[in-house]
């Protein structure tokens, strides 16, 4: 069986930093805390906020997931 050559690109090196992860993980929880918020009550203005924390959340998300790509 032969052996492939290890590449080690840019692009890998990003993808493996662990900074990169925990951005990732805090994104993941800010939406899931945002998602969250958003089923607990029935007031405008808990909605509105939950709708803000999702939206952050999923910036952060896609933040992380953009510098792994290098883009």
């Amino acid at each position: 069986m032969e052996q492939q050559p290890k590449r080690s690109t840019k692009s890998i090196q990003n993808a493996n930093e662990t900074s990169i992860y925990v951005l990732l993980v805090v994104g993941i929880l800010l939406s899931m805390v945002g998602v969250f918020l958003r089923f607990a009550g029935d007031s405008m203005t808990l909605s509105i906020v939950s709708w803000v924390i999702l939206f952050v959340g999923a910036f952060v998300c896609c933040k992380a997931v953009f510098k792994i790509l290098g883009a």
